[in-house]
């Protein structure tokens, strides 16, 4: 593995053709060239990151529109498994947001699973962008290795790039404010039943290798989907967003701050 990875912009349909390869080896599965051309030619972003001649990743995000503004919709970000732990999610992200920028977009927005830690960790701290909204099974059943016996409860992440989105002045769990902690690697909520919420942050905790602990006992996977899915809800409800995360690798666990909008 070099570590001169470049990215680039796709254009044409041969690099599009190859796309499609490296998605099927990456998913299983994969969007047709006609309608990522398609994308690519009105509004969408398609990059490819080489390793030398090797295509090794691909972003695929294409025009999005809520009914009150237009932005960029980053929909698949995916590399080869000796990539990614190299950084290059981030440098991806940022090659979006900078040609983005250069289209006239001013936001971005795209899904992530909330149990997947190092996500949620780029997404926030290195980014800077907000969980918005909690979507409970949001792409229905899906059978690749990675969402396979699992609900696909998403968050929904807005990042405007432009703005400072810097977490405010938490660096550390207050454990008071923690709605779902861990004990002996189970989920535990400390939510009330209809809770009126009125602290300025709140911490839920996740586990760092959701995929580990699916793979050994689905079951406490699911439970932490779960319950997890029970505390997002009510804080996004009441008007809360996901601003940052904390990691505790002595715990194995990982905490999400929330703060109010």
């Amino acid at each position: 593995m070099k570590r001169n990875i470049v990215i680039q912009k796709i254009t044409e349909m041969d690099a599009l053709e190859s796309i499609l390869h490296l998605e099927n080896q990456i998913w299983g599965n994969a969007t047709p060239v006609h309608q990522t051309y398609t994308a690519i030619n009105n509004g969408g972003l398609m990059l490819g990151a080489y390793d030398g001649d090797k295509l090794i990743g691909f972003s695929y995000s294409f025009t999005g529109y809520d009914g009150q503004e237009v932005y960029l919709y980053s929909h698949m970000l995916g590399l080869l498994p000796d990539y990614r732990k190299a950084g290059l999610g981030e440098r991806m992200k940022r090659k979006q947001a900078e040609i983005a920028d250069q289209m006239g977009y001013e936001k971005m927005i795209w899904t992530f699973d909330p149990l997947q830690s190092l996500n949620a960790y780029l997404n926030m701290n290195k980014l800077g962008a907000t969980g918005v909204k909690y979507k409970e099974n949001y792409y229905g059943d899906m059978d690749d290795g990675l969402n396979r016996g699992m609900a696909t409860d998403r968050i929904i992440i807005e990042w405007h790039w432009n703005e400072d989105k810097s977490l405010e002045n938490v660096q550390t769990v207050i454990e008071e404010q923690v709605l779902l902690l861990e004990k002996e690697g189970m989920p535990i909520s400390n939510l009330h039943a209809d809770q009126n919420l009125k602290e300025n942050a709140y911490f839920v905790s996740v586990p760092n290798n959701i995929q580990e602990i699916k793979s050994n006992q689905l079951e406490l996977a699911i439970d932490w989907r779960m319950k997890t899915r029970a505390v997002f809800n009510c804080l996004f409800k009441q008007g809360y967003r996901a601003k940052g995360f904390i990691r505790d690798d002595n715990k194995k666990i990982g905490y999400y701050c929330f703060q109010k909008k």
